[in-house]
């Protein structure tokens, strides 16, 4: 457990220099690389930018904005490989994302379902939300509605996320109690999330690639 705290502490660490040495860059930047496939999340970007909103070092509306730009910059890279790439790039590299065509299936259903509107909703969903570009980008998702949808649905993810940094801010004593008294609780249920989502898509991913095994053994090009 320590060293997940330990862990926890370092990403923590870099993502307030990072934001406090930029500024607004640094928090589209960290958005940028959360929307570009990089599990860094974004729930503890956004609060401490609200955080330091709350201390007067940032403007909550900037914030936001800055937020949600930087998930359209991110996420612009990551459609176009898939886009490109196609659904045997993801069959063949989605395991370094944690990725596979079971997750590409799920999206695919989703579009079917609410058209360009299922990327606004994928863009309020924790995980899904920096995972999703790659698959709009192998449907062949209209590229402008899901820029558009992608900035909407951010500035909204991005502006609840800055208020709960205000309010942590309001209430820093409060949450400092609460933090020492249940952290390792805390860490190890974050732990336990963690290697659940890991497991069930490796679990996924074992599939994709006994598929590409087989079909190679059979002759066919992946």
């Amino acid at each position: 457990m320590e060293f997940f705290h330990s862990l926890l502490e370092l990403v923590m660490a870099f993502i307030h220099n990072v934001i406090a040495t930029l500024g607004y860059a640094g928090v589209a930047l960290l958005m940028a690389i959360e929307s570009a496939n990089v599990p860094l999340p974004s729930e503890f970007i956004m609060p401490y930018a609200g955080f330091l909103a709350q201390q007067g070092k940032l403007n909550i509306h900037l914030a936001a904005l800055a937020g949600a730009v930087g998930c359209v910059l991110g996420s612009i890279p990551s459609y176009l490989i898939g886009l490109f790439g196609g659904r045997s790039f993801l069959i063949k590299h989605g395991k370094w994302l944690l990725l596979s065509e079971h997750d590409l299936d799920v999206a695919e259903r989703w579009v079917d379902k609410y058209g360009d509107w299922a990327f606004f909703i994928c863009r309020m969903l924790p995980v899904v939300r920096t995972f999703i570009s790659l698959p709009a980008g192998i449907l062949q998702a209209h590229f402008y509605p899901f820029i558009i949808y992608t900035f909407i649905g951010s500035l909204i993810w991005s502006y609840g996320l800055v208020y709960v940094g205000v309010y942590f801010g309001e209430n820093l004593e409060a949450f400092r109690a609460i933090w020492h008294k249940f952290d390792y609780a805390i860490i190890g249920i974050l732990v336990i999330l963690g290697i659940l989502y890991v497991w069930k898509h490796i679990k996924y991913i074992r599939k994709d690639q006994q598929k590409v095994a087989a079909a190679r053994s059979a002759g066919q090009d992946i």
